[in-house]
């Protein structure tokens, strides 16, 4: 006889199918396969590029760099330095790659100094879709920009004509988030200010930065809330330090000033914890989604457009070149039909006088 517990558990067992596990397959497949983020840094030198990337990721990018002088900078052109390195946190794999670009903006004539950067994301998007488009699909290196961290001065008050043209040269193609550097320069409600004066020209100038996606209306309140508190926060005034303090017993990342200490960490001193958590732990994904999905499409859609315009173009030349030589053949065969039809009148011409010769010549004989 069956007992009640053993039926009731055969009957779940039927009822169930097995696709519910489908998202614990994609998730040990994807950590298996680890993750690719590619993160560019645009600024003026001494912005403290370097050092917020060294906050963000807990580590030494730059060690072996060396500061150029200022000579060295007046003379010098804007370069693309990348450095890629392997990342595993709780046994999931990140391949981090940092893209700068020293030299930005440090000439005295800073024209055109955008488009070694422009020509750089250009470039990941025709290789990225060289690769799509090849035989050997599995393996594809994905390199392309996913974000751009672009750096503007707590110095000036409110945007440079240097930094509109270079946001609105690439804002189509990488999504950009704005940050105020060194915002310790700054008192609360001049970073305020500043904040909203940015906002203000961004959108008077129609550049596209980033844009948080909406959250779900599943979402709990307090992701809610904490996703409103990182809209309200671009651009984000972060502080960058490397240097350990001691705080009361506590060690902290920060700067030491007379007046007191700046915490990197605390959201009450600056912006970074919440840049940190929007760039890596929160909105990672949906950066490489909008890659992906608006920014390569559009890329891909102007390839496409392209390639179809140019085929299209040798189609019409070459049915022009066809009919052209059709044309130049009928020609050839109308003449050579012409003196072929003459040919022959003066052959029956001749015909005819020499019959008349020959019957004159008998009536003589006569």
């Amino acid at each position: 006889m069956t007992s009640p517990r053993f039926a009731r558990k055969y009957e779940e067992e039927k009822e169930y199918i097995g696709f519910a596990c489908l998202p614990e397959q994609i998730h040990r497949k994807t950590v298996k396969r680890g993750f690719d983020f590619t993160l560019m840094v645009v600024g003026e030198s001494g912005l403290g590029k370097s050092t917020l990337v060294n906050s963000l990721f807990l580590m030494d990018l730059y060690k072996n760099r060396t500061v150029p002088s200022v000579e060295e900078r007046i003379g010098k052109t804007t370069e693309i330095q990348k450095k890629t390195m392997d990342i595993e946190e709780k046994g999931v794999k990140l391949r981090l790659t940092v893209v700068d670009t020293p030299g930005f903006g440090d000439q005295v004539n800073a024209e055109d100094c955008w488009l070694p950067v422009e020509k750089y994301i250009d470039d990941q998007f025709e290789q990225y879709f060289k690769d799509e488009s090849g035989l050997n699909r599995k393996n594809i290196t994905d390199n392309r920009v996913h974000c751009c961290l672009y750096f503007l001065s707590p110095y000036a008050r409110g945007l440079r004509p240097l930094d509109v043209e270079f946001m609105k040269r690439v804002h189509n193609k990488v999504n950009i988030v704005p940050v105020i550097a060194k915002s310790d320069t700054l008192m609360p409600n001049e970073i305020k200010r500043l904040k909203e004066k940015v906002l203000e020209e961004i959108a008077k100038h129609k550049i596209s930065i980033y844009q948080f996606p909406d959250c779900d209306d599943d979402e709990d309140e307090e992701f809610k809330r904490h996703d409103q508190q990182l809209k309200e926060c671009i651009p984000f005034a972060v502080i960058g330090s490397n240097t350990v303090l001691d705080v009361n017993g506590k060690k902290v990342r920060g700067r030491m000033y007379p007046w007191g200490i700046v915490e990197v960490d605390n959201p009450q001193h600056c912006d970074f914890a919440r840049l940190r958590t929007m760039l890596i732990s929160t909105h990672m994904h949906d950066l490489k989604d909008m890659t992906q999905d608006v920014h390569y499409e559009n890329y891909r859609s102007r390839c496409i457009n392209k390639i179809t315009g140019q085929t299209a173009k040798e189609r019409i030349k070459l049915k022009r070149d066809s009919c052209q030589n059709f044309e130049a053949i009928t020609e050839t065969d109308r003449l050579l039909q012409e003196k072929d039809e003459e040919i022959a009148r003066m052959q029956r011409m001749l015909s005819q006088m020499q019959a008349q010769i020959t019957r004159g010549a008998m009536n003589g004989h006569k």
